[in-house]
């Protein structure tokens, strides 16, 4: 039976509108934006300074001086009163906690952070990446954000900001398929393809 939904999503294709009409279906609390919060709450930072490191990696230089001057100093992951010494890969270790205690709770829907990687051994729980044509995602993205004039470069690093987190923080290639039981295309429609998700859970 299945408690836990992660979903995967490449950007524009709509995966967090599909999840959260997966969630209003179950009546599951739906961790997108709500978890940039309590991830904040965990690691006692400001919401913001949280939604700036949310699933990216920090640079090489950043990395190594991180590892030289203060190796170990999140071990454990330790609550941070320093938004100073907040980074992305700070980010990544509370963001896995969080995880996994929303997880054990059950009833969720959990969008990125490396859920299907954190919950890849839970068998409660449905893996799902959304993907779309690139027309489709170029469109939802000039609606969401209009102001942007290279969108499609936007997509581009954004995609690869995911693709690098799970690399950097998981060891496993985004979109590999074994990660998931479905790949659904949002093509089909929103609503269409949270069903298929719908009626996934519910063979569950």
């Amino acid at each position: 039976m299945f408690r836990v939904l992660t979903v995967a999503r490449e950007f524009g294709s709509g995966g967090a509108a599909i999840a959260q009409k997966v969630a209003d279906k179950f009546k599951w609390n739906l961790l997108d934006r709500a978890l940039i919060d309590k991830i904040a709450r965990a690691a006692q930072v400001d919401p913001e300074t949280a939604r700036q490191c949310d699933e990216r990696v920090d640079s090489w230089v950043h990395r190594m001086s991180r590892r030289g001057l203060w190796h170990g100093a999140f071990e454990g992951v330790a609550a941070v009163t320093d938004a100073e010494f907040f980074d992305a890969e700070t980010m990544a270790a509370v963001a896995q906690r969080v995880v996994a205690e929303a997880a054990a709770k059950g009833d969720c829907v959990i969008v990125g952070r490396g859920a299907q990687c954190a919950l890849q051994n839970r068998p409660d729980t449905l893996h799902v990446f959304v993907y779309a044509p690139w027309a489709q995602r170029v469109a939802r993205i000039r609606e969401r954000v209009p102001a942007v004039k290279d969108i499609d470069q936007l997509i581009e690093s954004t995609d690869q900001e995911r693709a690098d987190y799970i690399r950097t923080y998981f060891g496993c290639d985004w979109k590999n398929p074994h990660l998931y039981h479905m790949m659904i295309s949002s093509q089909l429609g929103d609503d269409r393809a949270a069903q298929l998700i719908v009626d996934a859970i519910g063979r569950g």
